[in-house]
């Protein structure tokens, strides 16, 4: 690459470099778009279509059957109802735990500050397992209740450590000096200057948290017995099992009659259809979302994650 009366000159070297990873980047954006890209086409076409698997770049024909069949079973709705009442109040959960944790452990003069640090990073990585966990929650009286969805997973040693490498980097220590010196206590120095200029990195462990709570199932599968408080993944999994049984089971050996068998049949491609249709009802609330954070993820999760 070369510069000639102020502009640039690429080399063919340079020009096939840049043909090859502009080659390799749409690919890959490709790979990472399609499976949402044909849950779209999916939704759109023929239930029978899909079933049968002619749906691969484009819709084979157009119907909305799956979307009107979604909107009109009451679990679904309830269990949308339940999935943002578990992502609302989770969140606000985890950021309730995390951030002031986060700040008090930037404060190196924090008394036993390394103490509290192998407390917190060791569960990181070692964990009771899921049967102590399960006996402890049903010793609690938290079984199949709302609240075990929110209470469990109250905060992310991960997102801890990235929360308070931010406090601690991009935040000069000479402003909490001031505050002192003009006689601001911690807590008054915490909501006055640290959550203000926190921003960035509230943001980026929003979206974190939301995620989590939104795409959450296991943990309802294990503690939640109650239909009436599945969140939405729960019943879109269960969709898909039921879904699974009849198209893979012996219908007429079972003892059904043949408009039973045609009955269940047509419940099945409805089914898949519907399947689709909820993948993107359910990944519209993130995918609006994300735009309005945007702005702040890269810095954000970048300043928290690396020090210097």
């Amino acid at each position: 690459m070369a510069t000639v009366n102020n502009k640039i000159k690429y080399s063919k070297s340079d020009k096939a470099f840049g043909f090859i990873n502009g080659a390799i980047l749409v690919l890959l954006m490709f790979v990472l778009l399609y499976p949402m890209y044909f849950c779209l086409i999916a939704s759109l076409s023929y239930p029978d279509a899909v079933v049968q698997g002619q749906v691969t770049l484009w819709p084979v024909g157009f119907s909305i059957d799956g979307y009107r069949f979604a909107f009109e079973k009451q679990e679904i709705w309830r269990a949308y109802g339940n999935s943002i009442y578990y992502t609302l109040f989770g969140t606000i959960w985890n950021l309730f735990l995390t951030v002031p944790c986060a700040y008090f452990m930037s404060k190196k003069e924090l008394p036993a500050h390394g103490f509290l640090s192998w407390y917190f990073l060791i569960p990181m990585y070692f964990g009771g397992g899921m049967i102590p966990t399960f006996i402890t929650i049903r010793n609690y009286g938290l079984m199949n209740t709302p609240y075990t969805l929110i209470v469990l997973g109250g905060i992310s040693i991960y997102n801890m450590i990235v929360t308070r490498n931010y406090f601690d980097n991009s935040i000069p220590g000479e402003l909490y000096e001031s505050a002192s010196i003009d006689g601001a206590g911690p807590l008054r120095t915490f909501f006055t200057i640290a959550l203000p200029l926190a921003a960035p990195i509230l943001a980026v462990m929003t979206l974190f948290y939301a995620v989590g709570h939104w795409n959450s199932y296991f943990t309802a599968m294990i503690y939640v017995t109650d239909s009436d408080w599945y969140p939405l993944q729960l019943v879109l999994r269960n969709i898909l099992i039921e879904n699974q049984s009849v198209a893979l089971g012996d219908l007429a050996s079972e003892g059904y009659s043949p408009e039973e068998i045609s009955l269940l049949k047509y419940q099945a491609k409805m089914s898949e259809a519907m399947k689709y249709a909820i993948i993107w009802i359910a990944s519209a609330p993130m995918l609006i979302a994300y735009p309005f954070v945007q702005k702040h993820f890269t810095k954000g999760l970048m300043v928290g994650s690396v020090k210097g």
